[in-house]
């Protein structure tokens, strides 16, 4: 028995549930799905802030201008726009759904963070993620029309294509000949079967892929898997080399992918070589407020060229109890690894941090497969272009989480669809495997891979042996996958796999250096174009 909805969520971060909130407002039935409990999404990691003009000396255009130096020539200019100006009303509606944002003195704490030529990034302490998380879980449980199931896992998108390439005898009567989303398969892990969900219009929310390399600030449910579906279905991909390096993760042995915010270096942190000397000015006229892509290529290079494990952010000279205030979570966490901040300096490396590009999508979040949607850093909508700005994520998220709810509500109403008759899950001649050491090791040869040959810096000749190795692997995946019943191991390999693949053939076809994308073999900027991926491309 299917689960039949209007719109279908697949996401638990703050970009799914703007979507969802939005959608239940208007009186649509929605269903959302997520493939761990909701709370665990890349949203409840996200330390700093959200961007958004508020204060009086700031303005729409320097906000613009900001996205838009920092994008290297590849943000569309008519979203940046768009998000910057909505961006206001966005803050409102958190707030209003229960979002408290540090104050002082009846205003807005606003800060500053690299690339932003004025403070306007709103926190609440250092985990702002987490406390928009709370909140917009907190409001959707008052919606009776929204359906919440976690531990779902997320397979494949259904389409009209597909089921029309298995015979199964289902007509599309409004969309004959046009090839449309109508949900998405999924394996609910405790029951550990495959059930269906259908829908009008169906959102990809489902963040990004810093778990395709083998050091990211990700939680372990960022691998790609909306990216990877969507692909799959045949929706356009763009920009997909542009991955953001964040310059500082904790080095620690015992750390597990602990961000340590580019807030403090906003409030006056200086990054140092072990030796104690500053460097960040050798590379940049902002130092350490430089762009994240400049600053990771500078830490990157010191590295290479001392011999380094680590360099170090120094923040000692700043006031103890202010950072204790300002920055708690990072404070006590560094200090349950025996580093006090506040005396001494915090050892730190870059790690995979953002995917720049995604899905295709319009100013709507509407990809170039009808029927769906996608918001949040899964999509590709021109508001990053080659270089995310510090904080304009959370930004994107809001907006177009609502914005996509608002459109979708619009189709459904133009365009009336029939849900009746869609096949069930076919398990074929799939069995459970004993071979799960298959998945650990590929899972294992991939991340290391791309780290050492898709980096911080590249060059033609790795690129070539990364999609050597990544086309051998997808063989051994893709023989292993039609054998073996599906698990959520199983699953995200499938979909790193294909992320992997997807940023290597991006990063194959821009000749040029631009952004986050540093290629020794093509050192000066081109042309400022999109690249853009096809299915048929591919596959």
């Amino acid at each position: 028995m299917a689960h039949i909805s209007d719109s279908l969520v697949i996401g638990s971060g703050l970009a799914a549930l703007s979507y969802a909130l939005e959608a239940a407002r208007q009186g649509q039935s929605v269903t959302l799905i997520t493939k761990r409990d909701a709370r665990e999404a890349n949203t409840a990691y996200a330390q700093g802030g959200i961007a958004s003009v508020l204060g009086d000396e700031d303005s729409f255009e320097a906000h613009v201008e900001d996205t838009l130096r920092a994008g290297a020539g590849l943000c569309r200019r008519d979203v940046v726009e768009t998000v910057v100006r909505e961006g206001p009303a966005a803050i409102r509606r958190l707030i209003g759904q229960g979002v408290r944002f540090d104050e002082s003195a009846g205003r807005f704490d606003l800060t500053r963070e690299g690339g932003h030529s004025n403070r306007r990034i709103l926190h609440a302490g250092d985990i702002t993620g987490r406390e928009i998380q709370r909140a917009l879980l907190e409001e959707l449980g008052e919606q009776a029309r929204v359906q919440m199931f976690e531990h779902h896992a997320a397979i494949d998108l259904i389409t009209t294509r597909k089921i029309a390439g298995r015979n199964t005898g289902y007509s599309h009567k409004l969309f004959s000949g046009e090839d449309r989303c109508l949900g998405a398969y999924a394996l609910d892990e405790k029951n550990d079967r495959v059930e269906t969900f259908v829908a009008k219009s169906t959102l990809i929310a489902t963040g990004g892929a810093g778990k395709v390399y083998l050091y990211t600030s990700n939680p372990d449910v960022a691998t790609g898997d909306g990216i990877a579906m969507a692909y799959r279905a045949g929706a356009s991909i763009a920009n997909m080399e542009f991955i953001q390096f964040h310059p500082t993760c904790l080095f620690h042995p015992a750390a597990k992918s602990f961000l340590i915010s580019e807030a403090l270096r906003g409030e006056g942190g200086i990054l140092r070589r072990i030796d104690g000397v500053a460097f960040m000015l050798d590379y940049h006229p902002l130092k350490d407020l430089a762009p994240r892509d400049v600053v990771a290529r500078a830490i990157d290079a010191e590295l290479k060229r001392t011999g380094d494990d680590y360099v170090v952010l120094d923040v000692t000279h700043l006031d103890g109890e202010f950072l204790k205030q300002r920055f708690p979570n990072i404070y006590e966490t560094c200090l349950s690894f025996g580093i006090d901040l506040t005396t001494r300096p915090i050892p730190v490396v870059p790690a995979a941090h953002y995917t720049c590009g995604g899905i295709r999508t319009n100013l709507d979040g509407e990809s170039t497969l009808p029927g769906l949607f996608v918001a949040g850093e899964a999509s590709s909508t021109g508001m990053h272009g080659a270089n995310r700005l510090a904080s304009n994520s959370l930004l994107e998220a809001a907006v177009f989480g609502h914005r996509a709810a608002v459109a979708s509500q619009a189709r459904m109403a133009s365009a009336p669809i029939d849900l009746d008759g869609l096949p069930e899950w076919d398990v074929g001649n799939a069995v459970p495997s004993d071979e799960r050491v298959v998945i650990t090791q590929c899972w294992d040869e991939i991340r290391r891979f791309m780290w050492n040959y898709v980096g911080i810096v590249r060059s033609q000749r790795r690129l070539m042996r990364a999609q050597r190795r990544i086309d051998m692997i997808r063989e051994e995946i893709r023989d292993f996958y039609w054998r073996a019943t599906v698990t959520r191991d199983l699953i995200e390999l499938r979909n790193i796999a294909t992320v992997a693949e997807l940023i290597v053939a991006c990063a194959l076809k821009r000749k040029e250096s631009r952004g986050l994308h540093y290629n020794i073999d093509y050192p000066e900027l081109g042309v400022p174009e999109d690249t853009i991926i096809e299915r048929k491309e591919l596959v």
